[in-house]
């Protein structure tokens, strides 16, 4: 019993107060700062139909990286010293994943191949070992189960940089199709079959709050283009005014999500009984729609800082107005999962703005700075109706009734 004593002491307690966010964690996201960077960075230079999916393939890429070392913080302690620096290593890793970004469809897609298979894999055999050390084989098995999924999906990774050209959009989707798809099926195995539900319990508090901060980090990402834009141009009224549309743009989204939604979200998953079913649907594969908004906001910040008075092109058109019409989506359905009806307001936001890409090329003397004004007061409209006219329900025993009862 001794000897598992110091293994017993990497995993969190689920007494009250022990599910807070660690120091180790925050530094930790530090690398997908950066990460988010390089993958807003890559679409302004591929505004392309084809560098719209290869962003999109990195950047569910690296939010699965994330997501899951969240789920594995969750359970272990990041304080004690095995856990951090593991965390650290997978910092290192990381950051090699981050840089082969620009060039992960041309001469380095080998390098973030390797660098998410090394983090994926890596990180849960540590896992498995600690379970299998302290004595809990049904977690080890549940872990064990994970491993299998990634090497199922490991193959279509490396054959995808090796071959390189078009075939590699498509096998790293399909890698991606693979792990996407576990989670839904709990990790079914042949002869082992699949992970109960019961099994990946998480700590709400902790889930909801490291969904909180990658939101934050994503939305930062689009203040730190707005400065370093701004601070190269020229200083000019319409440069003024395209750094304010960002801003507010950025504002608005912040409110969108945290005016109501975070908080409600974490009152809703702590009182569930069964957390890990909403941590799976809620905070593991909704906010990727929220983040891919973020990222889309980004761009088209940049877009506009860039060339405020120009006529509206087609590529800024779609990317400013999809931005605001996928977060309002992914927001619609975060809300809706956590008990939330369907929000009128958001479903006419984005028709509003699906009529307005529409009709925005046929406006005679439409500009980008124009356009992003219009997308913020749709927005704002939103978030004021939000606020004002359809409250939240914040009913303790409302809450209760529908964490209980969520299905997926």
């Amino acid at each position: 019993m001794t000897a598992y004593l110091p293994v017993a002491r990497l995993f969190r307690s689920r007494e009250r107060g022990a599910d807070r966010v660690a120091f180790i964690e925050l530094f930790f996201d530090l690398v997908f700062v950066f990460a988010v960077t390089q993958l807003s960075h890559h679409l302004i230079e591929y505004p392309t139909f084809q560098g719209a999916l290869e962003t999109l393939v990195m950047l569910v890429a690296v939010w699965w990286v994330w997501i899951y070392t969240t789920w594995v913080t969750n359970w272990m302690n990041p304080q004690k010293g095995p856990v951090r620096w593991m965390l650290i290593a997978l910092m290192l890793v990381g950051l090699v994943l981050s840089t082969a970004i620009p060039q992960a469809f041309d001469d380095r897609g080998l390098q973030f191949a390797l660098a998410y298979l090394v983090m994926q894999v890596g990180r849960t055999l540590f896992v498995v070992i600690s379970y299998r050390r302290v004595g809990d084989p049904q977690a080890a098995l549940n872990l064990t189960r994970i491993t299998i999924w990634f090497f199922y999906s490991a193959p279509f990774w490396i054959a995808g940089a090796l071959i390189g050209g078009d075939a590699q959009l498509l096998l790293w989707a399909v890698a991606l199709g693979i792990e996407l798809s576990a989670p839904a099926v709990r990790y079914w195995v042949p002869g082992i079959n699949a992970s109960p539900i019961e099994s990946w319990q998480v700590a709400g508090g902790h889930m909801s709050e490291r969904a909180g901060l990658f939101m934050i980090l994503a939305l930062g990402e689009s203040i730190i283009i707005t400065g370093t834009l701004f601070s190269r141009n020229e200083i000019t009224a319409s440069s003024v005014w395209a750094m304010l549309a960002a801003f507010v743009g950025t504002i608005l989204f912040w409110l969108l999500y945290f005016s109501h939604g975070a908080e409600h979200g974490e009152r809703f998953i702590s009182r569930a009984e069964q957390t890990g079913r909403i941590a799976r649907l809620t905070y593991t594969y909704l906010h990727m729609v929220l983040v891919g908004g973020v990222v889309l906001l980004a761009v088209g910040d940049d877009l506009v800082l860039a060339h405020p008075d120009d006529p509206l092109d087609a590529t800024t058109n779609a990317i400013v107005v999809a931005a605001a019409a996928l977060y309002l989506l992914g927001n619609l359905l975060f809300k809706r999962s956590i008990g939330r009806p369907w929000l009128r307001s958001h479903l006419l936001g984005m028709a509003a703005l699906t009529a307005l890409w529409a009709t925005a090329p046929l406006i005679s003397g439409m500009t980008p700075l124009m356009l992003t004004w219009i997308v913020n007061g749709i927005v704002a409209l939103v978030v004021v109706i939000d606020e004002y006219v359809w409250p939240v329900d914040d009913d303790d025993d409302a809450d209760q009734e529908a964490a209980d009862s969520v299905e997926i």
